[in-house]
């Protein structure tokens, strides 16, 4: 069995799992200060109250994963990119921060600079994440010795900035869809608004995004022509993209929100498998690439992580349905609430 394949796509499983399940949540935060009032917003905190922070372990876990498995990547990544993942990390603390203590005084000003602070945060998180994404799509300038030989300032190019609004503006979408499901009334009806209006954003996101790719960035098709049966997923992808505004023009949230998600999973396939093998692909030359075969931990170490990931998982996943279940329906606010 190839181990350093199999902890890839592992950590491609993860990802799916944290853009599907935290994408969602922050999404709400970034549509936070779009209610209108006070009992609107506790709405909307309560849809996600039980279960953002168990929708944060698979980002966790992935960093861990990452650690363990490509520790010459992840070092890489984590001292070039220094300055952006401190502002995620400030950026989940503050949202974190935020769920939990804004409830804890009645004084509009208090509430209301939390509330500022999570729509803030949640927005900066989100978009970091497709900042990231777009430079390691593009390509860093990573030496022969797997250093990364720039500044700050060279990581902030029109690619990552276009990815990373592509990301925030579906995230909303997708918070927008989870809302309609946990809301009623008035402010179901807004958020209905809201799903329509992140649809166009994040339609005509995409399309830029997608025509950058295939014009500026070359090793963007170089496994598709490979492969040619990769181009089914994107096909998918495409379907499963467009049925999103059918299903909400049907009134089928839950259908939209499914296919919002398998959306997530295909771009995520998509984006992996264009990078593949390399976890960072070296702008400087193709030999300085960190890949999964020259960044990764021994073969006993492989061996041993995928025992511990292979007893694992099937908890944190049963973890993940009962949690789900348990809270599903229609938000109801109680003495309890936030």
């Amino acid at each position: 069995m190839d181990l350093n394949l199999l902890w890839y796509v592992l950590l491609g499983v993860l990802l799916t799992g944290y853009a599907i399940l935290d994408g969602f949540d922050l999404g709400v935060g970034v549509l936070h200060l779009a209610a209108r009032t006070d009992q609107e917003r506790r709405m909307m905190m309560n849809s996600i109250g039980p279960l953002w922070d168990g929708n944060e372990v698979w980002l966790v876990t992935f960093g861990g994963a990452m650690f363990a498995a490509f520790p010459n990547a992840y070092a890489t990544v984590f001292s070039g990119f220094y300055v952006a993942f401190m502002a995620l990390l400030f950026a989940l603390i503050f949202r974190a921060v935020s769920i939990e203590f804004r409830g804890k005084q009645e004084s509009a000003a208090w509430r209301r600079f939390w509330d500022y602070s999570f729509c803030l945060s949640s927005g900066l998180a989100v978009f970091l994440f497709g900042f990231a994404a777009g430079n390691a799509m593009q390509g860093v300038p990573v030496d022969a010795q797997g250093v990364y030989a720039a500044s700050i300032f060279d990581q902030v190019k029109p690619y990552p900035v276009l990815v990373g609004l592509l990301t925030l503006a579906y995230a909303t979408m997708h918070g927008a869809i989870y809302l309609y499901l946990k809301t009623e009334a008035e402010l179901q009806q807004l958020v209905h608004r809201w799903m329509w209006r992140g649809f166009g954003l994040t339609l005509v996101l995409y399309m830029l995004v997608t025509i950058f790719t295939l014009a500026g960035i070359r090793h963007a098709t170089r496994n598709f022509e490979e492969h040619g049966w990769a181009w089914i997923i994107v096909v998918l992808t495409v379907l499963a993209f467009a049925n999103i505004p059918r299903a909400i023009f049907l009134g089928r949230p839950f259908y939209a929100f499914v296919s919002s998600s398998l959306t997530i999973a295909a771009l995520v396939f998509l984006f992996s498998f264009s990078l593949f093998p390399n976890l960072v692909t070296s702008s400087l030359s193709p030999e300085y690439s960190l890949t999964i075969y020259n960044a990764a931990s021994s073969h006993k170490t492989l061996t041993i992580m995928a025992i511990i990931a292979l007893c694992g998982m099937p908890f944190v996943l049963a973890y993940t349905a009962v949690i789900y279940w348990t809270f599903r329906g229609k938000v109801k606010l109680t003495e309890h609430s936030y």
